[in-house]
């Protein structure tokens, strides 16, 4: 695709979106049901959810760099591209967030066999299944393969028992995507598989965990006798701990991708909003300084995702560049809540207060923290950096 081609494509995208985007998918996400997720039990929020939701979807942009047979919208990277820098220009939210797109469909569509592909793949773009992640438990989290979940084979099918922890919004999924011990006497490493469970089956339960922000998307998640069909195996047996890590990139991309300079237009109008302008700049000095700071921290950012695409494309990609990002990303998420919260002041941290939106900022700050931890922690994502990117010894 070349400059003139381009350009085409960036003029017809962008006035589609005007034309198509109500005005209300364009403000800025305050809450999880400004998404939406999809799902069986799935319910718009508002008309214009809906609106946006069908309208992206019946041109295949729900997932728009996937292939058109799985319902995808079949675009370049280079015109997917295009396509979120015209989103993020206009402000347009997602008009599907699912695990299965961000997670699960990529690993899919290099481990699945064709019928699994099939399946499950067009369901994801359409948002007719919610997933969530089972991988951690109790006394495997960072030691990820040291995960004690058991599948049995019971010949035509396999019986799962044992429990996850931190499962994202366990409580509200239609199918986990699920790490289980398929063979107890190899390496721990080698005896993994890859399960889809339908979490409506006999067997599976739930049970929230409090978070200190207040809220709860985390449950556990049990399996007391779980019956899972032979053919909800992906990949092949005892082998999926190549699966794993592969999903994991893609779950640590999505992560990172916290860190993108998104939210700089809000720090802005938090900073003139609660500081004030003095000749033309911040009042506070000192504030002033660490708000220039975080901006350039945002644009190195950004332009090392940008030398990462094209180290790629060149084949010198390190599969270990997704934990560079989620490090990264979340510091920089981190970053940007405390900085938000200095430019605010301390009213922000009252948490039932109906004119900060009940303690919005202070519950996001919260949040960010647990960013650190998820997906594998800052010191893991550290270890694998140094290894794998520095080349430094292991000891």
């Amino acid at each position: 695709m070349n400059k003139e081609e381009q350009d085409i494509f960036r003029a017809e995208t962008r006035a589609w979106l005007e034309s198509n985007c109500p005005r209300s998918m364009r403000e800025k996400v305050q809450e999880e049901s400004d998404y939406y997720w999809g799902g069986k039990n799935g319910t718009f929020k508002n008309e214009d959810q809906k609106i946006w939701f069908e309208r992206m979807l019946a041109k295949g942009w729900t997932v728009p760099y996937w292939h058109k047979k799985y319902g995808g919208g079949g675009l370049s990277a280079i015109e997917n591209k295009i396509l979120n820098e015209e989103m993020a220009s206009l402000g347009c939210r997602k008009p599907l967030f699912s695990f299965g797109i961000s997670m699960l469909g990529p690993a899919l569509q290099k481990f699945a066999t064709e019928e699994q592909k099939d399946k499950y793949l067009p369901e994801i773009v359409k948002g007719e299944i919610r997933w969530c992640q089972g991988y951690s438990e109790p006394n495997a989290g960072s030691d990820l393969a040291g995960l004690q979940c058991r599948a049995d084979d019971m010949g035509d099918y396999f019986l799962v028992n044992g429990s996850k922890i931190w499962t994202s919004y366990g409580n509200k999924a239609d199918w986990i995507f699920c790490l289980v011990r398929t063979d107890f006497g190899s390496k721990k490493q080698r005896g993994i598989s890859f399960l889809l469970i339908d979490m409506a089956t006999e067997g599976v339960s739930t049970r929230p965990i409090k978070l200190i922000s207040g809220k709860s998307p985390f449950t556990e998640t049990f399996f007391n006798n779980v019956r899972v069909p032979k053919e909800n195996l992906v990949g092949e047996l005892n082998m999926g701990w190549s699966i794993a890590k592969y999903l994991l990139t893609h779950e640590r991309q999505m992560i990172g991708d916290m860190g993108k300079n998104d939210e700089q237009v809000k720090t802005h109008n938090i900073a003139i909003e609660h500081i004030g302008l003095q000749n033309g700049i911040l009042a506070d000095t000192i504030l002033r300084t660490e708000l220039a700071q975080h901006e350039m921290n945002e644009a190195i950012f950004e332009m090392t995702i940008e030398r990462a695409i094209d180290e790629a494309k060149a084949g010198n990609n390190s599969g270990a560049t997704s934990s560079l990002f989620k490090y990264y990303g979340t510091e920089l998420n981190m970053e940007r809540m405390e900085l938000q919260l200095a430019l605010s002041g301390n009213q922000e941290l009252v948490m039932d207060n109906p004119a900060n939106q009940n303690g919005l900022l202070a519950n996001a700050m919260l949040r960010s923290k647990g960013n650190s931890i998820e997906g594998g922690t800052s010191e893991i994502q550290l270890n694998i950096i140094a290894k794998n990117i520095l080349g430094l010894p292991n000891n």
